[in-house]
């Protein structure tokens, strides 16, 4: 689960990290006034910023720099007037409707710092940077070097010589040291205690008079730890979710839209991207990721088929399940009966394998007279095979 940025500074803030000021507003006129306010509590100039679940704002024309009640009046206005296209959005872009107007402060250096759950490693994993500012893959691409990694113990936390060690090798002295020690303290608890995946702070910055200080944030959540986490899943904001993944979501599917023109259904996460990949390897372009779970119903296979045709783009849809708890021939009759209610115009193609996969075979062949559009595909390449060939030629 992702959240605004401004969600995230209040998060940090909360947690003890020193976060300029800031004021959300959802039009050019509270712009304004919250500039005035700003500047009544001694800031000289604020920065206007787009709140949208996607990185790169400031390319897009999301972020602009102001320095009067004005500018930043016209800034608003420019930003919520348009989609914000960036290279982490659709290409049509995504639309604005809240904005951070945030205090400006003068920067000495900028710095990365973030935590992340290391899959590898079994455990949250520090990832730090003289060298903010700036996406940190680039960095990682272009210096290597710069990057520094921590463990983190998520029993014992941080250890306080890991922190020290940290402070050093980003180039801090002096109070900064503990100024750095302290935000990190706080960011890896609250990363550990509110079941966060990402916790980024792009970037930590330091004063010319050395005070340290978070001015942009990050924090994504484990979507399965939301049920206890109330008051972190209340942050959620559905204007961000495209509304065939809030329906998805409703009837326990796993859906993510993509630009391809291929649908995908499959039953588990690796055979739905084992799936796109081999799609991609026979020349084709998947649409989307839709996981039914390892015991789909026919209510949420005809709403997959359903989520997956209400997108444009597609122009034919492979079905890939391997049966388990889900037996195949309970697969079949869900696939047929929501193929009969939904209607397709597009090519069907459908591969099964595993338990009661003979009988399920049987009640795809003896459908294809009512559903002219279904192919059979005998194996996964055979399928990929089929069904990029019947895009391709349709």
């Amino acid at each position: 689960m992702k959240i605004h940025e401004y969600q995230a500074r209040e998060l940090l803030q909360s947690a003890g990290v020193p976060v300029p000021g800031g004021i959300t507003v959802d039009t050019a006129d509270e712009a304004e006034k919250a500039f005035e306010t700003l500047k009544n509590d001694g800031a000289t100039l604020a920065v206007v910023k787009a709140q949208v679940h996607a990185g790169g704002r400031g390319k897009g024309g999301g972020v602009k720099l102001v320095k009067t009640a004005a500018e930043a009046k016209d800034a608003a206005a420019t930003i919520l007037s348009k989609n914000l296209v960036t290279p982490q959005t659709p290409p049509e872009g995504v639309p604005v409707n809240k904005l951070l107007i945030a205090a400006g402060v003068d920067i000495a250096h900028e710095y990365y710092l973030g935590i992340v759950v290391d899959r590898a490693l079994g455990c949250p994993v520090i990832i730090a940077s003289a060298e903010g500012g700036m996406a940190i893959e680039e960095v990682a691409e272009e210096n290597p070097d710069a990057i520094i990694k921590e463990p983190i113990d998520p029993v014992a936390g941080l250890r306080p010589y890991q922190a020290t060690k940290l402070a050093f090798a980003l180039g801090f002295t002096g109070d900064q040291v503990k100024q750095f020690k302290k935000t990190l303290a706080a960011l890896v608890a609250l990363f550990l205690k509110s079941d966060a995946s990402l916790a980024e702070i792009n970037p930590l910055i330091k004063t010319p008079d050395g005070q340290i200080l978070a001015i942009d944030a990050k924090i994504d959540f484990d979507d399965n730890a939301m049920f206890r986490q109330k008051d972190i899943a209340a942050l959620e904001d559905p204007t961000e979710t495209p509304e065939s993944e809030q329906r998805a979501q409703e009837h326990h599917l796993s859906y993510i839209q993509l630009d391809g023109n291929i649908g995908c259904l499959v039953n588990g996460a690796g055979l739905a991207m084992a799936t796109m990949d081999i799609i991609k390897l026979h020349g084709g372009e998947p649409a989307n990721f839709l996981d039914v779970g390892g015991s789909a119903s026919q209510e949420a296979v005809t709403e997959a088929f359903r989520i997956i045709l209400s997108d444009d783009n597609v122009k034919g849809i492979l079905v890939n399940i391997f049966g388990g708890i889900a037996k195949c021939d309970t697969i079949a009759n869900a696939i047929v009966a929501a193929a009969k209610e939904v209607g397709f115009k597009v090519p069907l193609v459908v591969r099964l394998e595993g338990t009661n996969v003979e009988p399920a075979r049987k009640i795809i062949e003896a459908a294809k007279a009512d559903i002219p559009t279904m192919i059979v595909g005998n194996d996964l390449t055979d399928a990929a095979s089929k069904i990029t060939a019947a895009v391709g030629s349709a």
